[in-house]
């Protein structure tokens, strides 16, 4: 079995993550593994779970929180491209 490094649970379906910089994470849940793992937009604090957008190498949750941040460059950000569905 393998011990969560988040929680310490030592659980039998316990996985690892493998990162572009060659660390290796231990978790019991993607709970977990979000919680350590998922980047924290610089506007707003919330962890970014979903897509979310980068300018200028900086996170964010959405569009909002980039346009309210990134002056011109954040003000082109939009969280859906092209028509609204009906």
């Amino acid at each position: 079995m393998a011990t969560c490094e988040v929680c310490g649970n030592d659980y039998w379906m316990a996985f690892e993550v493998h990162t572009v910089s060659g660390d290796v994470h231990t978790f019991d849940s993607f709970e977990c593994a979000a919680h350590r793992l998922a980047p924290i937009c610089e506007h707003c604090q919330v962890k970014i779970v979903g897509h979310g957008v980068e300018v200028n190498g900086r996170f964010f949750c959405c569009g909002h929180c980039a346009r309210a941040v990134e002056g011109t460059v954040g003000a082109e950000i939009r969280d859906a491209v092209g028509a609204r569905p009906a």
